[in-house]
This record gives structure tokens, C-alpha cells and sequence, in this order.
């Protein structure tokens, strides 16, 4: 049985990181204001952020750059009328996790693995999001206090690694967390965690003395992958929390989305990948956009990919050159793009 957190926990203030959320821009046309873009504005779809709402944090904001229609980061976030477009081959499940689901946030497609949906909240919502359709309301793992994925976990000793995704599992409080990993040091079957995360990019605030905390008590081997895309999306912030995760004693992994318009050249890949690794991070998949509805103006084609790659290859030194791949439902496992 899990506890509850003492109160003393549930009614502490909000922290700096919990304010910085909350502080988070929520109107597309104020983010264009703040960029000096308002002339952008006659490209933005109403529908889109109604469906699927603009929030972006103020630190992110702030490495954007001002009057840049194009810039990298903007283009990641901003609802836009390409949205509104229906193409054929474009789903609200792209990766087939509905066909996963276990019931209580667990998600099971790969043997010997099992990823929580332990929220659906997110600091920053990407508008090529493959899960920007996933029915959070009904199915994350921290509802119930975990009990409904923990029992499914306890019952299936071929799982070895939980992994934590979302939405983001760092949007959780400390306490929340710790209610999890309490009860998976009961289960003498899972040896490693990882975790899924974009918020040392985009809230680097997340990384304070609490979350480092509780990441030094874990007894398992941790991996913690974050999500960057563009070079620009590192600042010292960023660093300082990579930094400071790194100092736990995890492995850090970046993967990447291959986007339209933000990545899709070789010398902006290469700047990812060599950004990164000057953080402590290594390059770990670069993924072809998982095709859910919404986001086909991001798309680059299969060729282009391939083509792209393999000018990365030729460049970087090979620990440098992540796999790029797609995920394909049904499959094993992340399938490698040229065995396509």
C-alpha cells in the first residue's frame, strides 16, 4: 500500500520551478508580441490552439529570436493554420498506443520494458506532439496513487525496466514521485529505470535540490532521456541542470525529432548533436515524425532523411551520429530507417 505524503509535504509553497510553470505564456498572440512578430498572427489557427493550447515557458522564450519568423524554437510551439489541414496518413493514435494500453497508465509494446503514462501535463506543448490526442483524462498512471500500474508491474515479472513518460513525469511533485519508486523497490524484478523528459530544456528550474534528492536514493541504474531538437534550445540554464543530473551518476541521452523547417539540414543536426554532447549529453535517436493529425507540416520525406543522415555520418565522429528511426506499430522495437 502506498502512504500518503505527510501534510507538512502536500501544503508547502510553490517552488521556483512550480511558479515558473505557472508563469508559462498561454496566448499564441502575446508570444508573437513578445517576439515583435505580430505580423504572423494572420497564420495562426484558433482551432488549433483550442484543441491542443499554446504553453511555452518564459526561459524558453527567451533563447527564441526576436522578429525571426523562422526561428527553430517558435516554429515548435506556435498554432498555426497548417494545423487545421487533414492529410491522408495522418492519425490521432500515430504509434499505436492505444493497442498497448494495460489499464492505469501502463503502456506495454516491448519485451522485457513497460512506460507510465504517469501524467499529461507537459511545461511545453510541441505541436508535433504524437501524443497531443492521447486521452490523458482517462488513463495516467499517477491517478490512484500509481496502484492500478503498480499491480499490473507486480504481475508481470518479464518486465525489467519502467520507464516514465507522459505528458512529462518531472511535472509530478517530489513527493508524487517518491510514492512511485517506494513501491517499485518492492518489485525484485525491475532492475533499471529510465525516464522521458523534456524539462531540463525547457524548465531547467525542475533540476533543484528536491528532484536531485530523490534521484540520489534510487537503487537502480537510471537513464534520463531528454528531447531537444535544435542547438539554441541549450543556454547555461540548461547546462547547469544537465550538470546537475549527471552528478546523480545518470546516463543522459538526447533524442531528437527530424522537423520541417527546425532541424532538416546538416549543419543544424550537427549543431545538436555537438551542443549536446558539450552538455554531457549523447546523441541517441533522431526520429522520423511520428504521423498524427496535426502535425504533416513538419514532415520531411524518407530520402531527405536517409540523405541527411548520412551527410551527419560523414561529418561526426560515429558516438555523435544518433540512429535514426521510426516507430512503427506492432513492431518490436524503434525500427532503423534504412532497413525500411
Amino acid at each position: 500500500m502506498i502512504p500518503a505524503a505527510p501534510a507538512s509535504v502536500q501544503h508547502t509553497p510553490p517552488s521556483r520551478w512550480q511558479t515558473a510553470w505557472r508563469d508559462a505564456v498561454r496566448d499564441p498572440r502575446q508570444l508573437l508580441a513578445m517576439l515583435g512578430l505580430e505580423q504572423l498572427a494572420a497564420q495562426l489557427s484558433d482551432h488549433a490552439a483550442q484543441q491542443f493550447p499554446l504553453r511555452v515557458p518564459r526561459g524558453f522564450i527567451a533563447r527564441m529570436r526576436p522578429g525571426d519568423p523562422a526561428d527553430p524554437l517558435l516554429r515548435q510551439v506556435l498554432p498555426v493554420l497548417d494545423e487545421d489541414r487533414i492529410v491522408p496518413g495522418f492519425a490521432l493514435d500515430a504509434v499505436g498506443d492505444g493497442l498497448a494500453r494495460r489499464g492505469g497508465g501502463l503502456i506495454h509494446k516491448y519485451q522485457g520494458r513497460a512506460l507510465l503514462i504517469a501524467t499529461g501535463s507537459c511545461a511545453v506543448h510541441c505541436r508535433y506532439c504524437f501524443r497531443r490526442h492521447y486521452p490523458y483524462a482517462e488513463d495516467t498512471a499517477a491517478a490512484g496513487g500509481w496502484r492500478q500500474a503498480l499491480a499490473l508491474l507486480a504481475a508481470d515479472t518479464s518486465i525489467h525496466e519502467v520507464i516514465l513518460s507522459g505528458g512529462d513525469p518531472l511535472s509530478l511533485a517530489d513527493h508524487k514521485l517518491a510514492e512511485l519508486t517506494d513501491v517499485l523497490r518492492t518489485l525484485p524484478h525491475i532492475r533499471r529505470l529510465r525516464i522521458h523528459t523534456r524539462l531540463p530544456v525547457v524548465l531547467p528550474e525542475r533540476v533543484d535540490t528536491g528532484l536531485l534528492d530523490w534521484l540520489g536514493t534510487l537503487p537502480w541504474p537510471l537513464t534520463v532521456v531528454i528531447h531537444a531538437n535544435h542547438a539554441h534550445e541549450f543556454d547555461a540554464s540548461v547546462d547547469r541542470a544537465l550538470a546537475a543530473l549527471r552528478a546523480t551518476g545518470a546516463v543522459l541521452l538526447n533524442q531528437a525529432v527530424l522537423l520541417r523547417g527546425v532541424n532538416d539540414t546538416v549543419d543544424a543536426l550537427a549543431a545538436l548533436c555537438e551542443r549536446g554532447f558539450a552538455a554531457g549529453v549523447l546523441p541517441y535517436y533522431l526520429h522520423q515524425l511520428d504521423r498524427v493529425a496535426g502535425a504533416a507540416h513538419f514532415e520531411v520525406d524518407d530520402a531527405t532523411a536517409l540523405a541527411l543522415h548520412a551527410a551527419l555520418s560523414a561529418r561526426l565522429s560515429g558516438y555523435l551520429v544518433p540512429r535514426l528511426v521510426r516507430e512503427i506499430p506492432g513492431h518490436p522495437g524503434k525500427t532503423a530507417l534504412h532497413r525500411l
